[in-house]
């Protein structure tokens, strides 16, 4: 392995990532697109189809030559890098994704969790209170969209799926 390598996250078009990391994989650059295991059910049938992980997302494993990172914003489906910094691609720890493929390899269940914290203002994305914004409170071992009405001086909260909620 080329110690000038690093891992970087790449952002997808709509249902193309797989597409994206074949195609990148023919071309030579190692990808990692993380995926689970589901059953769809249509009308005359049910299958297990593979789902992203992160939809819109994949992991290459490049070094720093241009033109590495050319050959993988030129594949077919990709859309760019994912950078902190503008046009300058963040590398991942390579603790994350070898975390992440353990995850994936032990055949446990797994759940998305947005990287949220108790105390923070969210707002629902899905569900019959989308749109609605309060802050995330976690009580014993569920998390509780929370509604403040200061002048009463009171709060309500109903159970809720983190994965229901984005920062607000």
């Amino acid at each position: 392995m080329n110690e000038t390598q690093r891992w970087y996250a790449l952002h997808t078009k709509a249902r193309h990532e797989f597409i994206a990391s074949g195609e990148l994989r023919e071309k030579g650059i190692e990808t990692f697109l993380p995926s689970i295991k589901r059953i769809s059910q249509w009308k005359d049938r049910k299958k297990v189809v593979a789902f992203p992980l992160f939809p819109g997302y994949l992991f290459v494993h490049i070094s720093l030559r241009s033109d590495e990172f050319l050959t993988a914003l030129r594949a077919r489906g990709v859309v760019t890098f994912i950078s902190l910094e503008k046009g300058i691609p963040t590398p991942l720890a390579a603790e994350e994704i070898s975390s992440l493929r353990g995850m994936i390899e032990s055949g446990q269940d797994i759940d998305i969790y947005p990287q949220l914290r108790e105390g923070t203002q969210v707002r629902v994305r899905k569900g019959p209170l989308v749109g609605a914004v309060g802050t995330l409170v976690r009580k014993e071992d569920n998390y509780v969209f929370a509604v403040n009405i200061e002048i009463l001086g009171r709060s309500v909260g109903v159970k809720i799926y983190p994965d229901d909620l984005e920062e607000a």
